[in-house]
């Protein structure tokens, strides 16, 4: 392995590899205004979308991703349909990039293991983006388990419910799935975080029940056994209605012997009735995830430290969430390779 990490810059010099997924808005947004920070612009291999990127937020926009790459700069954001970030991963890590890239990781096992090995053959971090560890809500949920104020955890009920995205979302070209490889691997990365332990068994249920239309699934149940014991149930749905305020939830029940911890991550809100909107909105006051999360990349990135949310973690995820796909195809539990 070539080692890279050491650092100690003052400043970071990033850049932007696609707009296909929202968050590279929001995650833009987090790091323009920090002093350490410098954005040498982005590259989107989608020309309509580049122009509105540029025209929207005023960045410069290169021609190819390789002239992006070819810049003087220490990182890369990858927000691109999920079917393409392993091929920009490697493209960024052979250019000796650290990069961060979008969830879900890759859309297979070896995939996945194929972007670890190519950013630590080459010096570079991988980070794998999970703003839910920066939810207050969810800090403080996991200060709380690892002070032992709820015993040992037993089992874990979750939720993340959204609209329908629409777009290249539906696209099981470049998607890879639907609402449970979109949903599952949020709240599947704060189980694993907090439970510590390698999940052994995945049964799912899953099909297309609010939008007969897609080719995806917009529905289903997860349920999974780590190695120590816990169980696990997740609703990865796009069962939320255009008429819900915001684009969803995520919720977690967390049971110990000694007590239990509720977290409905996006509580921290205003809720605004208002005849113009015609529905209910909500507005967030709380921290803002995107911004603690590019944080985390940040200062590791410049101070020269393990980034806190690596590719494995990305992968354990995501290897969750595939395995449920397979188990609701095939109808049976799945055993995850290794546990």
């Amino acid at each position: 392995m070539k080692m890279k990490m050491k650092m100690n810059k003052e400043q970071v010099t990033v850049g932007l590899i696609s707009f296909a997924h929202g968050h590279a808005y929001s995650y833009a947004k987090a790091i323009s205004g920090r002093s350490d920070v410098v954005i040498a612009g982005f590259w989107d291999d989608h020309a309509e979308r580049s122009r509105g990127v540029e025209e929207q937020l005023g960045m410069r926009g290169f021609d190819s991703l390789q002239a992006l790459l070819a810049e003087d700069i220490d990182a890369v954001i990858v927000c691109s349909e999920n079917a393409k970030h392993a091929s920009f991963t490697r493209a960024a890590a052979a250019a000796g990039k650290h990069v961060l890239c979008e969830k879900p990781l890759g859309l297979s096992i070896s995939e996945m293991e194929g972007m670890i090995r190519v950013c630590e053959d080459n010096g570079v971090q991988l980070m794998t983006a999970f703003p839910c560890r920066y939810i207050p809500a969810v800090e403080e949920a996991k200060k709380a388990i690892d002070r032992g104020d709820i015993g040992e955890i037993l089992a874990i009920r979750g939720t993340n419910r959204g609209t329908m995205p629409g777009g290249w979302f539906v696209d099981p070209a470049l998607s890879g799935g639907g609402a449970v490889l979109d949903h599952t691997v949020h709240v599947m990365d704060l189980m694993n975080w907090f439970v510590q332990s390698e999940v052994k068994d995945v049964y799912a249920e899953a099909g297309t029940l609010f939008h007969p239309e897609l080719e995806v699934e917009d529905a289903g149940m997860v349920h999974v056994r780590f190695a120590n014991g816990v169980v696990a149930s997740l609703d990865p749905s796009w069962s939320r209605p255009r008429s819900f305020p915001t684009w969803g939830d995520v919720t977690m029940e967390i049971i110990g012997t000694d007590g239990i911890i509720s977290i409905d991550a996006f509580n921290q809100k205003s809720e605004v009735y208002a005849d113009p909107a015609t529905k209910a909105q909500w507005f967030y006051w709380g921290d803002d995830m995107d911004a603690g999360l590019l944080d985390a990349f940040i200062t590791a990135i410049r101070s020269g430290a393990a980034v806190p949310i690596t590719g494995t973690d990305g992968l354990k995820s995501a290897a969750v969430a595939l395995a449920a796909l397979e188990s609701a195809r095939k109808g049976t539990p799945i055993r995850l390779e290794g546990n």
